[in-house]
């Protein structure tokens, strides 16, 4: 399967060792891809189906939502290999301009994947270029400006766009109602975080011992990318002040390095608990509000803390703002918040 990132020009490559290591860990079929069975269940059966029928036509346009970090790229990744299909990859915010999406589509083949990140990010001018592309694999171009201005329409192969967003409520219905499946990517399961963090260590080349797995995936928010980056960095102090094995004790003493507690909360996500909890006690308190408290970007705090701290029922929502549960309340008294 042949992947080809369409970026921004002065947009890095991928070519760091990190990056590099990043794209070896992600599954490359569904038999590799750990949980989300649901998910899978439903995207192999209308893979087979378009298979079976052969009748020219493409894969149904997908989109994937959900939290950050739950693996939506890896899927979109997932899907074009299974189809047998090329990759193409962009974001919302790459795409600036109506003419760069007219480019990318008019270089696609019949049969490719074109996955798009944060499609919820696409200007309108745009996405109006895309609603024709998707439903009638046509793209309407206008050349020319003024009186002399004209309409053309060119046909496109047939293509499937795979969007990926953490935010479904702010992308236009229009967009919407053009992807003929829809799914949301669930947090993980324990057992899940375990298998994905063994199949890192194997990739690799790292030992390390069941205490020390189960204790990381208590520690990963649920959430593969998380996991994979606590583990390589569990993995660097195991090289560094070890013997390279990763073992219980190695994975605490790292845990407490980084301030990670046992739900796996970070110093960020104490400090806008304890930030809501002494400054508005049991008031509700608005997002710019605890935007402000905190310095993080409003969409920082809505897409990526809120999530988690709502599973664990220690923030709450409320239609006059945000409210610290008594369950937030005792882990921020509790003196074992820590590994």
């Amino acid at each position: 399967m042949a992947i080809e990132r369409l970026v921004e020009p002065t947009a890095s490559m991928g070519d760091s060792e990190e990056e590099k290591i990043e794209i070896s860990l992600r599954p490359m079929s569904f038999s590799e891809y750990i949980g989300q069975e649901r998910l899978k269940n439903n995207l192999r059966l209308a893979i087979e189906a378009v298979k079976k029928r052969n009748d020219g036509l493409a894969l149904d346009h997908i989109l994937l939502y959900g939290p950050p970090g739950l693996g939506k790229t890896t899927m979109a990744g997932v899907i074009a290999h299974e189809l047998g299909a090329s990759l193409r990859v962009t974001s919302g915010p790459a795409i600036e301009r109506a003419g760069d999406l007219a480019s990318i589509l008019t270089n696609l083949k019949d049969g490719d994947v074109l996955f798009i990140d944060e499609i919820h990010r696409l200007r309108r001018a745009v996405e109006e270029i895309l609603y024709s592309a998707m439903e009638d694999y046509k793209l309407d171009i206008v050349i020319g400006k003024g009186p002399a201005a004209r309409s053309v329409r060119l046909d496109l192969p047939r293509f499937t766009v795979i969007g990926a967003t953490t935010r479904t409520g702010s992308l236009a219905g229009p967009l919407r109602d053009r992807f003929g499946i829809i799914h949301r990517l669930e947090y993980y399961k324990e057992p899940e975080i375990e298998q994905i963090i063994n199949r890192t260590a194997k990739i690799l080349n790292t030992k390390i011992q069941p205490e020390a797995t189960k204790l990381l995936a208590t520690r990963s928010r649920l959430t593969p990318r998380i996991a994979n980056r606590l583990f390589k960095r569990v993995r660097d102090f195991a090289d560094v002040n070890g013997d390279g094995i990763i073992d219980q004790e190695v994975a605490v003493h790292s845990l407490n390095l980084m301030e990670i507690d046992y739900l796996g909360l970070d110093p960020a996500d104490r400090n806008m608990l304890r930030l809501i909890h002494d400054n508005y006690g049991d008031r509700p308190v608005g997002l710019t509000t605890i935007a402000a408290l905190t310095g993080d970007e409003a969409t920082t705090i809505e897409d990526y803390y809120e999530p988690y701290l709502l599973q664990l029922g220690l923030l709450a929502r409320t239609p006059r703002g945000r409210i610290i549960t008594e369950k937030g309340k005792r882990h921020l008294q509790n003196p074992q918040n820590n590994v």
